[in-house]
């Protein structure tokens, strides 16, 4: 087996059966948990299964040694459909997720001490950036982690470079190899899995007005699993759709149940979830099995009637 365009090196990957990578499955609260911070490079590959052995230039490895350090999400990232080598500095995107009013810059840098990745940790612009006011799109193709990743990634990519071409990008791997086709929105890190083409353009044409599609919606990065399933499960049961207009406040574990509460919709809910494992109809390849939560419990507690801040 040869992974979808790149010959020679086998990559991981599954038959895609029937009910594979379609949307049959849950994929709710199975966003990455690490990713608060991130650091986009573009790089026109090929890529290694792993950033750390691909063949990049030795400033571009210490950018990915430098974010890995400080807790921030590498990914590198190339245009749709094309292989040709950037100009000339690094071309680098930064977001945080995290912030009140998550943001995103971009910039150039000759040096890898040009980009001060200490300020984006700490919530800050670095003064090689400058901010961006549209959204970025990520599509993970990443071919030698997961085949399933370029089958099904590559397409949808290209797909929708063709509605947004500036917006769009191709990217290594971002966690969830068994959800391919993956699309990331960022600055929010809003995970989105299984993707078909039609999911993929009515979920951006939702965040780029704010919203967001509960439909093969992962979850929100950098929250802890059992948070973006209770956040999940108020979304549907108030129909709150806005990007922020849900946020867990506060939460507690006992055994494998987590209570959490949640505020949306002016309310806030008493909400508990449990995990739970089903397996997937890809046997051995992606994955034997997949681990989702189910609600408990959800309960109306009291009107929110001053700002709290959102946990994150």
């Amino acid at each position: 087996m040869t992974t979808a365009g790149v010959p020679g090196k086998a990559a991981k990957g599954c038959e895609h059966p029937p009910g594979c990578h379609t949307g049959e499955l849950p994929v709710h609260a199975s966003a990455t948990v690490g990713a608060r911070f991130w650091l986009l490079i573009e790089h026109s590959g090929p890529w290694a299964s792993h950033l750390e052995d691909c063949d990049l230039p030795e400033e571009i490895h210490t950018l990915i040694k430098r974010a890995t350090s400080l807790g921030i999400r590498p990914q590198l990232i190339r245009r749709p459909g094309r292989r040709t080598p950037g100009g000339d500095g690094i071309h680098v995107m930064v977001a945080d997720s995290t912030a009140a009013e998550p943001w995103l810059a971009e910039g150039v840098v000759d040096d890898p001490d040009d980009l001060d990745l200490e300020a984006l940790r700490a919530g800050v612009v670095p003064k090689s950036c400058i901010l961006v006011s549209e959204p970025v799109f990520l599509v993970c193709t990443h071919a030698k982690r997961n085949a399933c990743c370029a089958r099904i990634g590559l397409p949808l990519a290209r797909s929708l470079a063709d509605v947004w071409p500036d917006r769009v990008w191709e990217t290594s791997h971002v966690g969830g190899d068994r959800y391919a086709a993956n699309l990331v929105c960022l600055p929010h890190g809003l995970y989105y899995g299984s993707m078909s083409q039609a999911a993929a353009l009515a979920a951006v044409d939702a965040y780029r007005s704010g919203e967001v599609i509960l439909d093969r919606f992962r979850g929100r990065a950098g929250i802890p699993e059992p948070l973006q399933a209770a956040e999940h499960f108020v979304r549907a049961h108030t129909g709150e759709l806005s990007v922020g207009g849900v946020a867990a406040e506060s939460s507690r574990s006992e055994g494998a149940a987590t209570e959490a509460i949640v505020r949306g919709s002016g309310t806030r809910f008493r909400v508990v979830v449990e995990p739970m494992t089903l397996p997937t109809p890809c046997g051995t390849a992606c994955a034997d099995t997949i681990t989702t939560y189910r609600l408990v419990t959800l309960d109306r507690l009291t009107p929110v009637r001053y700002a709290t801040p959102a946990l994150t």
